[in-house]
């Protein structure tokens, strides 16, 4: 496997990154969602749509797009740096959470995910990725110079996993956290598809798994114009 440099990606989950998110998520106005809610629900049955069960075969990757020095090195990774590597494909290293790294064992080649900028001015969802390369040892546990050398791994017995993802397309627009939080509020009180959505359960998780309903929804959204 090709050396990735080594200021690559800022893949891990920080307790500050989660209260700066939830600050900027602020409180939406009441009400706000509801209506896209039903609309959607009134398509999926046009459309004879069922429940899925609850199976995740989507994912939700968290990057940081703005600059942010981790033991000297810059970890700013945005969409625009996965557009900019050759083939549009990078591996995605650096996740250092046990639950964050049996998701990443768990992903499937050609599954997507959105491509979520995370520890910013405003957070949110700018692009769909696809995995190309299932779970592999991350290269970056073993390199000193690196921010995510972990001393206690072994070659024989690796740690941390990585795979590789591919840039799918950009959103029709930004989907800020804002206004997924909006949706998801309202779900809770109806029983819409982002009332139990992870990255509101458990934020600092940089790599969360989505269910096809929780996707689907989402991924509406960016035929809405913005609330």
């Amino acid at each position: 496997d090709k050396k990735e440099p080594d200021a690559k990606i800022a893949k891990t989950e920080e307790e500050t990154s989660d209260k700066e998110e939830e600050e900027k998520s602020a409180k939406p106005p009441a009400g706000s969602s509801k209506s896209g809610w039903k609309n959607w629900k009134k398509k999926e049955s046009e459309s004879g749509g069922e429940e899925s069960k609850i199976t995740y075969c989507h994912w939700l990757l968290k990057s940081e797009p703005e600059s942010r020095l981790e033991k000297g090195v810059d970890v700013k990774f945005s969409v625009d740096d996965l557009k900019a590597q050759p083939n549009q494909t990078t591996c995605w290293d650096g996740v250092r959470n046990y639950q964050a790294r049996n998701f990443l064992r768990s992903m499937k080649l050609g599954q997507q995910a959105f491509f979520y900028h995370s520890n910013c001015k405003e957070p949110g969802i700018v692009a769909l990725v696809k995995i190309v390369k299932e779970a592999y040892p991350d290269h970056t546990q073993f390199d000193q110079k690196d921010p995510h050398y972990d001393s206690t791994s072994r070659k024989e017995n690796p740690k941390w996993s990585m795979v590789d993802v591919q840039f799918v397309r950009m959103t029709k627009r930004f989907i800020p956290l804002s206004e997924i939080k909006a949706h998801h509020l309202a779900h809770k009180a109806d029983g819409g598809p982002l009332k139990d959505m992870m990255l509101f359960t458990r934020q600092r998780l940089s790599i969360q798994p989505l269910t096809q309903e929780e996707f689907d929804f989402v991924l509406s959204l960016e035929e809405e114009k913005p609330h």
